[in-house]
């Protein structure tokens, strides 16, 4: 298992990371987003945005009452929010059909379980703007 660590002193190196992510980022691959409110989750995704390649990254926003966003750059980033999901809704979602062309990042992965082979990230609060952002890849991912 892969294992990086990152320190983000604050939201613009929250976003700065999320790019340095996004750059090795290839079309099929899953973030699963774990964090409490206010650790930096759609910070860290709008510097995914920034690393494919997405125009309009600077408004990529929070799915939260959407539950699902789909931005259009390099490849397709298919950003969810699971926060406002009863158990048992994931289903309907469908985002195995975004993962043929571009990457999904879920917001608030805690809230389902998930398949073998997903990227987990781990946003950890640990000061008032500090971040601990731990990223998790199966060796078999590359």
């Amino acid at each position: 298992m892969g294992r990086t660590e990152y320190i983000s002193k604050d939201p613009s190196e929250t976003i700065d990371i999320g790019e340095k992510i996004a750059l090795d980022a290839r079309p099929g691959e899953l973030y699963a987003i774990y964090g409490d409110l206010g650790a930096g989750k759609t910070q860290l995704v709008k510097g995914m945005a920034r690393g494919i390649g997405i125009p309009d990254w600077e408004y990529v926003v929070s799915p939260s009452f959407t539950i699902m966003n789909v931005y259009e750059g390099d490849m397709t980033l298919c950003h969810v929010d699971l926060y406002r999901l009863e158990e048992g809704d994931l289903p309907e979602l469908n985002m195995e059909e975004y993962l043929a062309g571009g990457i999904v990042a879920v917001e608030w992965a805690q809230r389902s379980p998930w398949w073998e082979g997903v990227i987990e990230v781990h946003i950890e609060i640990s000061g008032e703007m500090e971040r601990k952002i731990v990223i998790i890849k199966q060796e078999n991912q590359g």
